[in-house]
């Protein structure tokens, strides 16, 4: 496995996690996918308290990745394609704020990335982008339940639904 220290990091958030970490671990380069919460106002909080919509925070992941063999921009323009970057606070039947197309930069240098990304993306869709882009101040691991979801319950009518058939439309 890949030192930690080769590694770099960015978080997301674009609808329910479950579907974004399948849609992630998969890439070449990516070495983990954790879901979690971020964004919000809420210390530590369930996901029954985000899903309530009141904590603030989104439903994101974080994408440990090699950067020798996949690239931040390679990342983010994949994550602009897997999901709706053009509807406020949803992503198909999922409605809230917890479900709000978000990019979290973990430094500086992040962020001009995650601007040219989004200035790609606004190219692909003949709507606005509401992608939010901040600093990331702090993320909350989901509970152990949620990790891996998709690889653990394909069968559970979600994932069967409506994360199979967007791994086989994204899935390079």
């Amino acid at each position: 496995m890949e030192s930690a220290k080769s590694l770099s990091t960015i978080t997301i958030g674009g609808g329910c996690f479950w579907c974004i970490e399948a849609l992630f671990e998969g890439l070449e380069g990516v070495q983990d996918v954790v879901s979690g919460y971020a964004a919000g106002k809420t210390g530590n909080p369930t996901y029954e308290e985000v899903c309530s919509g009141k904590t603030g925070h989104a439903e994101v992941v974080q994408i440990h990745f090699d950067p020798g063999k996949i690239s931040i921009a390679e990342l983010y323009d994949h994550f602009f394609k897997v999901h709706d970057p053009t509807t406020q606070d949803r992503q198909g039947g999922d409605i809230g704020t917890q479900y709000r197309s978000i990019i979290l930069y973990h430094e500086s240098e992040q962020k001009p990335e995650a601007e040219a990304a989004l200035e790609r993306a606004a190219q692909l869709w003949d709507s606005p982008v509401v992608t939010q882009i901040q600093p990331l101040e702090t993320f909350f691991r989901a509970e152990g339940y949620h990790q891996d979801y998709f690889k653990r319950n394909p069968d559970q009518p979600y994932c069967a639904a409506v994360i199979a058939p967007k791994l086989r439309k994204f899935q390079p």
